[in-house]
C-alpha cells in the first residue's frame, strides 16, 4: 500500500536555475529592499525594473517578476535585454497560453538575431518548439548551444526532456546524467535521475536523492522521496528515521504521508498492528480524507478483532473516493 508520489513542482520542460540559500538569501532579502527603495525614487528605472524583475525570476516568481519587466520592455523595446527576460518569463510562467509560448518564440527571435550566441536564449527558442512538440527544431537549436558551449547545462537538461517525451530513456538519463557532470550542484537533475531509477525500481536512486538533499537539506519532497527508496529497498530503519522528523515538520502534506508510512511499516514489516493504528490516526488527523489510511486502518482494526470499527473504517475510505476504492468494499464485503 505504499504511496509514490511524484513530484510536480519540479518540471525539466522549462530551463532550471539554481537558488541560493543560507547567507546567500538574507543578502537577497536585503537587495530586494534596496531596489524596492531606489524603485520608489526611480520607478522608470529600466536597470532596476530589469533587476528586480530577474530577482523575482530567479525566485521562480514568474508572474510577479511579470509587471517589472513588461514595464522595461515597453519603456524601451529595442533593449535586448529587455526583450529576452520578457520572453523568459512569458515561456515559464505557470500558467502560459499557447499564445504565449508563440510570442515568446517570436521574441527569442528578435534576440538571438541580435545575439548570435546567447546561449539562453537559444536554448528557451528550443523549449519553445518542444512545448510545441516539434522535436526537430527543438534539438536544432539544442545543438546550436551546444557548438558554442559543449559544456552548457540547460541544454543538456531540455535534452534530456526531450527524450523523456519521445520515450528515449537511455537517451534521456544519459543527457540529465551529462548535466550534472556540467554542473555537480544541480539539485533538479539529482532529483529527477532519483525519479527514473525510482521508477524503474534501481536501488542506485538512493544515491541521486541523498546528493539532492545534501544540496537542498530542507526540501520536503525530496527528503521523502529518498525515506521512500529506502523503505523500498530495504533500509527500514533509516526511512523510519526521516519519518519520524517529517512528521514533526510544519507542511500537513508531507506530515500526513510520513506518519502515514510509519503506519504502513508497523503494519506491514512489524506485524505491530497498534503501533499502526496510532500512525494512520495521526494521519487522519492531518487529513480525514486520505483514503488509503482509512483501508490500512480498517484492516488492522479487523487483524486486532474489531470488526466494528473495521467496517467503520472502511465506510470512511469509500466515502472519501465516491465509492471508487474498491479494496475497501471487497474487504469489508468478505468480513461481514
Amino acid at each position: 500500500m505504499g504511496k509514490m508520489i511524484i513530484a510536480t513542482v519540479l518540471s525539466l520542460i522549462v530551463v532550471f536555475s539554481n537558488t541560493s540559500c543560507g547567507n546567500n538569501e538574507e543578502a537577497s532579502a536585503s537587495a530586494n529592499e534596496d531596489i524596492d527603495s531606489l524603485l520608489e525614487l526611480y520607478p522608470d528605472s529600466i536597470p532596476l525594473l530589469l533587476k528586480k524583475g530577474q530577482n523575482l525570476t530567479d525566485e521562480y516568481l514568474y508572474d510577479d517578476a511579470m509587471s517589472f519587466v513588461t514595464k522595461a520592455f515597453r519603456l524601451d523595446t529595442n533593449k535586448i535585454a529587455s526583450r529576452h527576460l520578457y520572453a523568459e518569463l512569458l515561456n515559464n510562467r505557470m500558467k502560459r497560453t499557447v499564445r504565449d509560448v508563440q510570442d515568446a518564440q517570436r521574441h527569442y527571435l528578435v534576440v538571438i538575431k541580435a545575439e548570435p550566441k546567447n546561449t539562453k536564449a537559444l536554448v528557451g527558442l528550443a523549449s519553445t518548439y518542444s512545448q510545441q512538440r516539434d522535436y526537430d527544431k527543438s534539438f536544432k537549436y539544442i545543438n546550436d548551444a551546444l557548438r558554442i558551449d559543449k559544456r552548457y547545462r540547460d541544454a543538456y537538461v531540455l535534452k534530456g526532456t526531450n527524450y523523456r517525451d519521445l520515450g528515449e530513456v537511455d537517451l534521456m538519463k544519459s543527457s540529465y546524467e551529462t548535466a550534472i557532470q556540467q554542473d555537480p550542484e544541480f539539485f533538479a537533475g539529482y532529483f529527477e535521475l532519483g525519479r527514473i531509477y525510482q521508477m524503474e525500481q534501481d536501488k542506485i536512486c538512493i544515491e541521486y536523492f541523498t546528493t539532492a538533499l545534501t544540496l537542498k537539506p530542507n526540501d520536503p519532497e525530496v527528503r521523502y522521496q529518498l525515506a521512500y527508496s529506502k523503505q523500498h529497498f530495504g533500509q527500514v530503519e533509516s526511512a523510519m528515521s526521516i519519518y519520524r522528523e517529517m512528521a514533526a515538520d510544519t507542511v500537513d502534506f508531507y506530515v500526513c504521508h510520513a506518519l502515514f508510512q510509519l503506519g504502513h511499516i508497523k503494519q506491514f514489516y512489524e506485524d505491530d498492528y497498534d503501533s499502526a493504528k496510532y500512525y494512520y490516526g495521526r494521519a487522519i488527523k492531518k487529513d480525514t480524507t486520505f483514503v488509503e489510511a482509512w483501508h490500512n486502518l480498517g484492516v488492522c482494526y479487523d487483524l486486532t478483532g474489531d470488526k466494528e470499527h473495521a467496517l467503520r473504517s472502511f465506510g470512511k475510505a469509500l466515502k472519501h473516493s465516491n465509492q471508487e476504492f474498491t479494496l475497501s468494499r471487497q474487504y469489508a464485503d468478505s468480513i461481514r
